[in-house]
């Protein structure tokens, strides 16, 4: 019984939907670029009229222009880390706990295959899936700049240091949605957890943008991976991603303990 294979095989239709959603996400957003880009000073100016809490919460107020390809796209990037975490946390939430939900744990366990290779394997599926969708991500970036951005230069560099940010801002949700569904009772509704899971750390992001500090950033990776500070900096925010490994590190290392030990619930 590959486990592997047929997890990959399930995630197969989860995969296309979110690859070709957060693909068509940035090819329409960047269409706009070009309007955008016409009449610069007319933009800029524009922006400076918007209340600036609401400028930090989209990341707007990095000094990036908004008129320039890298500015611009660094606020819709935001969107696709939304779409990632939200796809990585429906993973997570998912993996470990499906036979519990779906009352299937009998058929597993009964195979001829041992809890560590269960849960080893299902992990490099999910991770997998991921990493295809990342795939696009990484295509989507780089042909939708080329598509509409007009010819404009960019740092390459800063793009592809974004770019590499996104296995570990989707390992991050993944592997949270592991230890939290190992460590409650039961998951009733995936979508429901994945969805409070992204939106929270979202909006920690925002919070911490409008009122400042960094303790509510510490709490969420899109302040971890901001876009606008890696592309307007070059480089990242090494101890927010550090204490994205250390998250990461944990909550894998937490949830194969965990359910190991789980007792897990069956038809019986």
């Amino acid at each position: 019984m590959n486990i592997y294979l047929y997890e990959v095989k399930t995630y197969f239709k989860s995969i296309i939907i979110w690859s070709l959603s957060i693909l068509g996400i940035m090819l329409m957003f960047m269409s706009f670029y070009t309007s955008f880009a016409s009449d610069a000073a007319l933009m800029d100016k524009l922006l400076q009229n918007y209340p600036e809490e609401l400028l930090k919460a989209f990341g707007m107020d990095s000094g990036l222009s908004i008129s320039s390809i890298l500015g611009y796209f660094a606020m819709i990037f935001l969107f696709v880390q939304l779409c990632a975490a939200i796809q990585s946390a429906n993973y997570g939430f998912h993996l470990l706990s499906v036979e519990e939900r779906e009352l299937t744990a009998d058929f597993l366990m009964s195979k001829p295959v041992s809890r560590r290779k269960i849960i080893i394997s299902k992990f490099l599926a999910a991770f997998t899936s991921l990493t295809i969708t990342n795939i696009f991500i990484w295509l989507g970036s780089f042909g939708s700049i080329f598509i509409f951005g007009g010819g404009n230069t960019y740092s390459i560099k800063n793009l592809i240091l974004l770019l590499l940010t996104t296995t570990l801002f989707q390992l991050f949700f993944l592997s949270v949605g592991m230890i939290i569904s190992v460590s409650i009772k039961k998951v009733r509704s995936v979508l429901s957890f994945s969805m409070a899971l992204s939106f929270s750390m979202y909006i920690f992001n925002a919070l911490q943008s409008i009122l400042g500090g960094e303790i509510l950033g510490i709490l969420s990776p899109f302040y971890h991976f901001e876009p606008a500070y890696i592309l307007k900096n070059g480089q990242y925010n090494m101890p927010m991603v550090a204490i994205s490994i250390i998250v990461i590190i944990v909550s894998l290392a937490s949830s194969y303990i965990l359910y190991l030990k789980r007792n897990i619930l069956s038809a019986r």
